[in-house]
């Protein structure tokens, strides 16, 4: 934690949500961290709470301004008195609507934005479909990446569009973008954020003849001055690329924070299949500049896991939950269940594993003494179930795990047992300083691993028995050893 000390970001549980998922606005939000989370976290990190133009908010329109329908800057700093609040840039790409884009469309080449953009047939070529390099590009839908957009002068132009139409790519080698990008940095941490992850950055390397997604060492160019700008600043930047379990390590390497996004997969293939091996070994390894999460607005990456475990246990490990994930319910498209990048199991944490309490509370134990900084998923929070209703409604799988709970249904779910117990469970990481210091993982048997978590003056060691999906928790204080009950 030695990176983590020279910044605002303290060693705590930061939860995950959005701005409106846990009491319908920011105000609600406080009510129920004050009434029902105070001892568990440190810190919150609320998903775009920016006025938006899809995408459940990252299609950011502007960054100076809070989406009213949210609240207001002054919430956000009624909040940042007890939390620590982290917040998202998309550097990537911008909203159709933002202010930049609409310059561009009224102005066309003489915007002062129009370098921002990227003019997707200058830059392959109007014949682009013939080009042997451009079958290599790393698309995230299946339309070619470009929207049409019809200028002032009435010329029309295809845009480079990664995500969905609403939502244009920025340009991030122009000085015009890095101006925009450092004016958006500066305004939101002088609003006293604490942290600001960088969504989908790994897009931003755009480069010919290679397959335009963290093409090194251009990625290494655009992120560390960033990163040395956070730090001079004393705030945090983390990424957020899902990739082989490689790239957390080369980010752990450049002294980067980010996601554990291998721990998901690999903890459910230990539970599902009573094999602690795949999982240890991970841990002994896995980065320390890293928050953990089972479970995100998004779904639990199977790619990022590839090569720790094979294709045939992965295959195995959702052969046994599949019945628990969004497709067992509404078709999906065969592309994203192949285990490429984009695959990803739709489903909430809670669910896939059986709606299990003790393998459940197995599993976020796992999350809490992994290495690193541990973010809980508002769902996950709740021990939130599938909402098939809203997924059959929309278009999207992921809403099968984006309900959004009313103050009143917090007030129940916040009853339950599994709850209860979690609660518990991430007061206890949230405040035990053990958590400050030495990490030391022992495989017992295939089934059985504990973690050791060694501070300068108390020691927390959780054991696992996966093939029970039990667990437990021992503490050590004043030299004294006793039994967390959980």
């Amino acid at each position: 934690m030695e990176r983590l000390n020279k910044m605002k970001v303290k060693n705590g549980v930061v939860l995950i949500t959005y701005p409106d998922s846990l009491g319908g606005d920011l105000e609600g939000l406080q009510y129920c961290m004050e009434h029902y989370f105070r001892e568990q976290f440190r810190g919150i990190h609320i998903l775009p709470f920016f006025p938006s133009t899809g995408d459940r908010g990252f299609a950011p329109v502007c960054y100076d301004q809070v989406e009213p329908a949210f609240g207001d800057w002054e919430q956000i700093r009624s909040l940042e008195r007890s939390w620590e609040i982290y917040c998202d840039i998309m550097v990537n790409h911008i909203s159709t609507e933002s202010r930049e884009f609409q310059d561009y469309l009224e102005k066309g080449e003489v915007s002062l934005y129009r370098e921002m953009f990227l003019d997707f047939e200058q830059f392959w070529g109007a014949d682009y479909k013939e080009l042997p390099e451009y079958s290599l590009l790393y698309r995230r839908k299946e339309a070619d990446p470009w929207c049409l957009a019809v200028l002032g002068d009435g010329k029309v132009k295809k845009i480079w569009n990664t995500f969905r139409d609403t939502q244009v790519d920025l340009d991030v080698t122009k000085e015009v973008t890095k101006d925009y990008l450092r004016s958006t940095i500066d305004q939101i941490l002088d609003r006293g954020i604490a942290g600001v992850r960088l969504d989908a950055v790994g897009y931003v390397t755009k480069i010919k003849g290679t397959r335009c997604f963290c093409v090194e060492p251009q990625l290494w160019d655009f992120l560390e001055p960033l990163n040395q700008y956070f730090e001079s600043r004393g705030r945090l930047m983390f990424t957020e690329i899902h990739a082989r379990w490689e790239m957390a390590k080369k980010l752990e390497s450049h002294g980067i924070w980010t996601y554990d996004f291998v721990l998901p997969f690999l903890t459910l293939h230990a539970l599902v299949s009573g094999d602690a091996r795949r999982l240890v070994q991970w841990l002994e390894i896995a980065p320390r500049n890293q928050f953990t999460v089972l479970d995100t607005h998004d779904g639990i990456g199977v790619y990022d896991a590839d090569g720790w475990v094979s294709r045939e246990e992965a295959e195995q490990t959702i052969g046994k939950v599949e019945h628990c994930l969004s497709y067992a319910y509404k078709e999906l498209d065969q592309e994203k269940k192949k285990y490429w990048e984009s695959y990803q199991l739709y489903g909430t944490y809670y669910s896939i594993l059986g709606e299990d309490t003790e393998r459940y509370l197995c599993a976020r134990a796992i999350q809490l003494f992994a290495p690193g900084i541990p973010m809980v998923y508002y769902v996950g929070l709740l021990a939130g179930e599938n909402d098939v209703a809203s997924m059959m409604a929309s278009e999207d799988h992921r809403d099968i795990n984006r309900h959004n709970f009313s103050l009143e249904e917090v007030a129940e779910q916040v009853k339950r047992e599994p709850v209860q117990r979690l609660l518990k469970l991430l007061a206890f990481r949230n405040h035990c300083p053990a958590f400050d210091g030495a990490i030391q993982v022992q495989l017992e048997n295939d089934a059985c691993f504990s973690i050791e978590r060694q501070g300068e003056e108390e020691t927390a060691v959780l054991a696992c028995d996966l093939k029970k999906g039990r667990f437990s928790i021992h503490h050590r204080k004043q030299g004294v050893w006793e039994t967390v009950r959980i």
